[in-house]
C-alpha cells in the first residue's frame, strides 16, 4: 500500500503565522528595553568676566613706612629712595643732616594695627616696632624713648583694578581712638603769621612736644580730647604749610564765632639726632571768642558711606568727643 505524505504547504503557512504573533510581542519588548537615545546639545560658550578682587592697603602701607622710616632725602637716587617714590610719587623724604653719620631709623617691624575704607579712598594706621629702645628727647622724664611709634597714611586705589597708591608722606599719630572729620579739597593757601597758621602752629608744637596732653586743650574746642604721641622724638617742630577747603581760613583776623573750615596742616620735625621728618595733618578748625580752636583732628580718610567697611572706629590721630 502506497505511502501518503502529508502536503508541507499547510504546515510551512502555521509556522509563519506563529512566527508573525510571536514577532510582534518581541519588537514591542526590544522597544521597550531600547535604552532612550541621549539628545547631544552644545555647551554654552563660557563668558569671559575677569573680575580684580579688592587689594588690601594694609600691605602696601606697612612697607611703605618700612622703607620711608630708612629712606634719605638726600640720595634720592639710592634704591630706598627709588621703592618709596614707587609707591608715593610725590612723597616727602626725611633729611638727615651730614655733618653726622645718623644711622638710619630702621623698625624691626612694621604692623597695620587700624583700616578705614571709604569711597576709592583709605586710611591705614601702622605701628612700627623698633628692635631697641632710643634714647629720649632731651629734657623727657623718661630715660628711654618707648619701642614703638604709630604713623597714619592714606591713599587710593585697590578696587576695580585700580593700583594702589600713596597720596603722601605718613603722620605721626597716638594710639588711635580720635574723632572723625570728612576729606576735604584744601585749595586755599593760608598766610603765614596770620591768626589760623599761629593758632596751628602752637597747637602742633604742643601735640607734638613730649605728650603734655594737658597743654593742649587751650587750641581745642569744648568737648574735644585729644591724646598727644607719648613717642614723639622732636626737639625743634614748626608748620611748613597750610591749605584750607575755605576762604574763610584765609582772612589775617579770626572770623565770625562758628565759622568752620577744614585744613592741611605740613609739619617738620627735627629730632635730636638731626634728622628733619615731614609729617602732615588734617583738622577742622572753629572760630569761637575771637581765635581759632581744633574741633576735630584726623590722619586720612574717615568719612565713611552706608555699607563701606572698617577694621576699627574710623577716626584715627587720637581724642574723642
Amino acid at each position: 500500500m502506497p505511502v501518503r505524505t502529508a502536503p508541507r504547504g499547510p504546515r510551512l503557512v502555521r509556522l509563519a503565522l506563529w512566527g508573525a504573533l510571536g514577532a510582534g510581542p518581541l519588537a514591542l519588548a526590544a522597544t521597550l528595553y531600547m535604552p532612550p537615545t541621549a539628545v547631544v546639545q552644545a555647551a554654552p560658550a563660557p563668558h569671559s568676566t575677569e573680575t580684580h578682587p579688592p587689594a588690601d592697603p594694609r600691605g602696601a602701607a606697612e612697607l611703605f613706612v618700612d622703607l620711608w622710616l630708612r629712606a634719605d632725602g638726600a640720595t634720592a637716587d639710592s634704591g630706598i629712595a627709588t621703592a618709596v617714590r614707587g609707591l608715593a610719587p610725590d612723597v616727602d623724604l626725611p633729611k638727615r643732616p651730614r655733618s653726622t653719620d645718623v644711622p638710619a631709623t630702621a623698625a624691626g617691624r612694621v604692623v597695620a594695627v587700624r583700616t578705614a575704607v571709604g569711597p576709592g579712598a583709605w586710611t591705614v594706621v601702622v605701628a612700627a616696632v623698633r628692635d631697641q629702645a632710643e634714647s629720649a628727647p632731651a629734657g623727657s622724664p623718661n630715660t628711654m624713648a618707648p619701642l614703638v611709634r604709630y604713623y597714619a597714611v592714606s591713599g587710593t586705589g585697590g578696587t576695580e583694578g585700580v593700583p594702589i597708591t600713596i597720596g603722601g608722606a605718613p603722620a605721626e599719630v597716638a594710639a588711635p581712638d580720635a574723632a572723625a572729620v570728612p576729606a576735604a579739597q584744601f585749595t586755599h593757601r593760608v598766610p603765614t603769621g596770620g591768626a589760623l597758621e599761629t593758632s596751628l602752629g602752637e597747637f602742633v608744637r604742643a601735640y607734638l612736644g613730649g605728650g603734655q596732653s594737658g597743654g593742649l586743650e587751650r587750641y581745642l574746642s569744648p568737648g574735644l580730647r585729644v591724646s598727644a604721641p607719648k613717642t614723639a622724638p622732636y626737639v625743634r617742630i614748626e608748620v611748613t604749610d597750610v591749605l584750607a577747603d575755605a576762604e574763610a581760613a584765609t582772612v589775617a583776623a579770626v572770623p565770625a564765632d562758628g565759622t568752620k573750615a577744614r585744613v592741611r596742616i605740613g609739619v617738620s620735625g627735627e629730632d635730636k639726632q638731626g634728622v628733619r621728618w615731614p609729617l602732615l595733618y588734617r583738622a577742622e578748625v572753629t572760630a569761637r571768642a575771637g581765635r581759632w580752636e581744633v574741633s576735630t583732628l584726623e590722619s586720612g580718610v574717615t568719612d565713611l558711606p552706608s555699607g563701606a567697611s572698617s577694621s576699627s572706629p574710623a577716626a584715627v590721630s587720637g581724642g574723642g568727643r
